[in-house]
């Protein structure tokens, strides 16, 4: 009988460990904006998306949620967030210990100096609102990798 069995045990075993092993979750979005319902319904196109989602109301509590979340992956903020921009939350991402963190602006209400200063801080991208979801998650799922 001709053995057709191509693995020897040792390359089966690891192969079987590397199967079974769990696999990484998906990384969180954080999403960060004043506005409760743009905020909500960002949210929910990310969950209707399988995309695990925080959000924040603004730049203070995303940004510490940033630095207590290890499993947040991703940014996306308004520019408009009250009192702190979405410029000085970028700004702040940046001089921190998450500053590869990849961000992607959503905003209805910027001028082009905004756009250019947001992409000086390297963000991923800049959106304005009304969004196009789908350029939206093909955005996110790029970045996080899905």
């Amino acid at each position: 009988m001709v053995d057709l069995d191509i693995l020897t045990d040792a390359e089966r075993e690891a192969l079987s460990e590397v199967l079974l092993a769990p696999q990484a979750a998906p990384g969180r979005v954080l999403v960060v904006d004043d506005d409760a319902d743009s905020r909500e319904l960002l949210a929910e196109i990310f969950t209707l998306h399988g995309i695990p989602c925080l959000v924040a109301d603004n730049a203070q509590a995303g940004f510490d949620l940033l630095m207590t979340n290890r499993a947040v992956s991703l940014l996306v903020t308004d520019l408009r967030l009250g009192a702190e921009s979405g410029l000085d939350l970028i700004r702040q991402v940046r001089e921190s210990e998450r500053a590869a963190l990849p961000i992607i602006v959503v905003s209805g209400n910027a001028g082009v100096k905004d756009a250019i200063e947001a992409m000086h801080l390297s963000v991923v991208d800049f959106l304005l609102k009304p969004i196009d979801v789908d350029q939206l998650i093909t955005l996110v799922r790029r970045e996080l990798d899905l």
